[in-house]
């Protein structure tokens, strides 16, 4: 029995892909995350990327006075699919919790270039340490949203569909399925 039982077969003949060859089938079981559910890993990706860009300590976040407020903004230069709120917020909830993030869109939204997706406030350290991390991770899963959905329009009206691959940066494959349904695709 196995996984026998999750697998459907596909018409051979159907317009997928524009050709008519064969497909293998599908296991119903990789179609997540489901829309609106974020990936269980999230909170230890950002671990991961923070103890990997901090290391040992900001140095550079030390010169500034510890009881410092700052305020920042984050403006998309070109227009894009955003994603990544959550890891940008869980990136600054890690390193201090009284930085607060005011977004202005949200994961999904499609944004002309010079839009103002967020505001922070809070300690100067914190925002300092955190950026980095926190724009990387904006950055790479607005990219791959951007992507997906440019894909997607590119076969609208026709019987294909924009899937996902195992092929994802190691130690981010939730996050970046989490990315390709942001952008209109399907999680394979």
């Amino acid at each position: 029995v196995g996984l026998t039982h999750q697998l459907r077969a596909l018409d051979s003949d159907a317009g997928v892909h524009g050709i008519g060859l064969a497909r293998p089938a599908l296991l119903d079981c990789w179609r997540r995350p489901l829309p609106g559910v974020l990936p269980a890993d999230l909170s230890e990706q950002v671990s991961r990327a923070l103890r990997e860009d901090i290391g040992s300590g900001d140095v550079t976040a030390q010169l500034i006075a510890q009881q410092r407020q700052a305020r920042a903004s984050v403006i998309c230069r070109e227009s894009a699919v955003i994603c990544g709120t959550a890891w940008f917020d869980e990136s600054f909830r890690q390193l201090d919790e009284r930085v607060r993030v005011r977004w202005l869109v949200k994961d999904g939204a499609t944004v002309a270039a010079d839009t103002v997706l967020c505001e922070l406030e809070g300690p100067a350290r914190a925002l300092l340490t955190g950026e980095r991390t926190a724009l990387n991770f904006l950055q790479l899963l607005s990219a791959t949203a951007t992507i997906t959905a440019q894909h997607v329009r590119a076969v609208a009206g026709t019987a294909c569909r924009i899937l996902d691959t195992r092929k994802t940066i190691p130690g981010l494959r939730t996050a970046q399925k989490y990315a390709v349904h942001c952008g209109g695709g399907q999680n394979h």
